[in-house]
């Protein structure tokens, strides 16, 4: 067979390149084959371009570009590298540090918090010595409970930070993903399993949904951070409305609309009180097995809409204003295998609590649905206590109780399982560590975020000035009804000031201390949710007392009947109460 010519290429080939001479031949071959065929490249429809998945990298904020360029997680490598020359953390560290619970302190203190994650508050005797000793042994010695029914401890260096972080895992503890764009601890009734008033234990629930964040990689990267409560039905409440996502029990009877009767938790959406917002009812009931499907789905759609661009907007609050809880309900049906139960937050066979929720509920003793057995709840003076104190309650809980105890979202704990017969025990022991069992109508309202002792962000120390009200209240004022006073620093609104019956907003002003506080009333939550209104501005912490005091005997004095002091002030205008509380 004669040898054959091979013509060159009808084209040149498609890119300029150093090859050998064989590799040559065979590219000569191959174009010259797909020639053979009729077919050349201007035939051929170009790649269509790639559609960038949400903002391109320039549109996207500091800390989303930060969170791109190396995962928070695979910066332990550099947090073991600071430890070991007890180095500061450079900028972008000190927010990635965050996802492992670590938040440094400067420029108020040289050194980090650590935040832990604690599912429903639930926490063992062997664990609190563990913290305990943590916290004497590489801290201040202090351990604070949080507003999410969780706790933190501080001052850590940058050298004890590993072992710190080790100590916590070790006794079965995390503080993963419990700060920045996480989802933040998960709240519940505090008794729940033990309270005769519940509809539903929702600790499976709790820890099934505790399971899935904590193992699962994509729950690491939101657009902002994420709060989610549930909400059994039980005598002390879960707050559940001021979450991004609050699920509450309720009961469906008979019915005309087709709903079969039983237990579903009605979910509302949205709840920012920072940002003066109250969660929405989405219309919506679920069955309990399906819940935690519905929790993942719509945290997915969080992920998928949320913004990435703006800080300020990046809440869920924003993905529900953009799209409408119809719109919401539509992404998140994409994502399920059910249909979602449509139910008007009037309609007549939606079941609410079956009681009204009694103020300060979470200090006192009260029955357990388990015969002969009752839980104490303990105030603890704004959430903070020494480690030998926390010692101190591992062992009463060991001695009288069934080795555990419950974080509330008002700062306090509660022991429960204790045996009726030794109720009066537990609570003298406890009154004599530091933590009142006996309800106070004022001193068991008090809550208090961490303040400028250890916060960048906050303008006032709020934790002293509420000690400092607590006492100075207390010997002036003598109240038959419960107040909740809230205590926060700054708009960030950690202690929730706006839902405070009296709410104080941490603010500069030109005074010997130069700290004071915007002061609001009438907040609420529950079946008493209201966002407070403002009555005076930038009043200096040397004369907080006496305007607290003011404002406290007016109320008494100008009530109706034995009206308490949320519905006093919702029934007067700002000036008329400006007036009452100025005599």
């Amino acid at each position: 067979m004669p040898a054959m010519s091979i013509d060159p290429p009808p084209a040149a080939l498609p890119m300029d390149a150093d090859f050998s001479g064989e590799q040559k031949r065979y590219l000569e071959g191959f174009f010259a084959g797909i020639a053979a065929g009729g077919v050349s490249f201007g035939d051929l429809a170009p790649a269509p371009a790639a559609t960038p998945a949400g903002p391109v990298l320039d549109d996207l904020t500091k800390e989303e570009r930060i969170k791109r360029e190396l995962h928070p997680f695979d910066a332990i490598e550099q947090l073991v590298m600071d430890a070991r020359w007890n180095s500061k953390p450079e900028p972008e560290s000190i927010f990635r540090y965050k996802w492992n619970g670590l938040f440094w302190l400067n420029p108020v203190k040289d050194g980090y918090m650590c935040r832990l994650r604690i599912p429903g508050g639930i926490v063992k005797s062997y664990q609190l010595r563990e913290l305990a000793a943590i916290a004497g042994e590489l801290t201040t010695g202090y351990i604070q409970i949080t507003t999410r029914n969780n706790f933190q401890i501080r001052l850590i260096e940058p050298k004890n930070c590993p072992e710190v972080l080790r100590r916590i895992q070790g006794c079965g503890l995390h503080s993963k993903g419990a700060g920045a764009d996480n989802i933040r601890n998960i709240t519940m009734n505090p008794c729940a399993g033990y309270d005769p008033h519940e509809i539903i234990d929702v600790r499976p629930l709790v820890n099934e949904l505790a399971t899935l964040i904590i193992a699962s990689k994509e729950f690491y990267d939101l657009p902002r951070k994420f709060n989610i409560a549930y909400d059994g039905g039980g005598l002390i409440s879960a707050v559940e409305d001021t979450n991004d996502i609050g699920a509450s029990a309720v009961k469906i009877g008979e019915n005309a609309e087709g709903i079969e009767p039983g237990v579903y938790f009605r979910i509302a959406l949205g709840g920012v009180t920072g940002h003066q917002t109250f969660a929405s009812d989405w219309g919506v009931i679920v069955k309990p097995e399906q819940l935690n499907d519905v929790m993942v789905a719509l945290l997915r759609v969080f992920i998928q809409f949320g913004d990435r661009t703006n800080r300020k907007k990046a809440r869920f609050k924003y993905v529900i204003e953009d799209k409408g809880l119809d719109g919401v309900l539509v992404e998140t049906e994409k994502l399920l295998k059910f249909k979602l139960t449509r139910l008007a937050p009037d309609a007549p066979c939606q079941a609410k609590r079956e009681f009204s929720q009694q103020g300060h509920s979470h200090v006192g003793t009260f029955p357990q649905k388990q015969e002969g057995l009752v839980y104490i709840g303990a105030s603890v003076p704004v959430g903070q206590m020494t480690a030998k104190q926390l010692d101190r309650i591992a062992d009463l809980a060991d001695s009288y109780g069934s080795g555990e105890i419950r974080l509330t979202v008002w700062q306090n704990f509660i022991i429960p399982n204790i045996k009726a017969a030794y109720a009066g025990t537990v609570a003298k022991s406890l009154n004599k560590l530091g933590f009142p069992s006996e309800q106070s109508n004022l001193k068991s309202g008090f809550v208090a975020c961490t303040g400028n002792k250890y916060c960048k962000f906050a303008a006032s120390d709020t934790k002293g000035h509420a000690l400092a009200m607590m006492e100075y209240l207390d010997k002036r004022v003598k109240l038959d009804k419960p107040v909740n006073i809230h205590f926060t620093g700054c708009a960030h609104s950690c202690a929730q000031h706006f839902m405070g019956d009296i709410g104080l907003l941490g603010t500069k002003v030109k005074s010997e201390s130069g700290e004071g506080y915007h002061i609001t009333v009438g907040g609420g939550f529950g079946e008493n949710r209201k966002i407070g209104r403002q009555i005076f501005s930038g009043v200096e912490f040397e004369s907080l007392g006496s305007t607290l005091e003011a404002m406290l005997k007016g109320y008494l004095d100008k009530r109706d009947g034995d009206e308490n002091f949320h519905s006093f002030c919702n029934r007067h205008t700002v000036g008329q109460l400006q007036e009452v509380f100025s005599l």
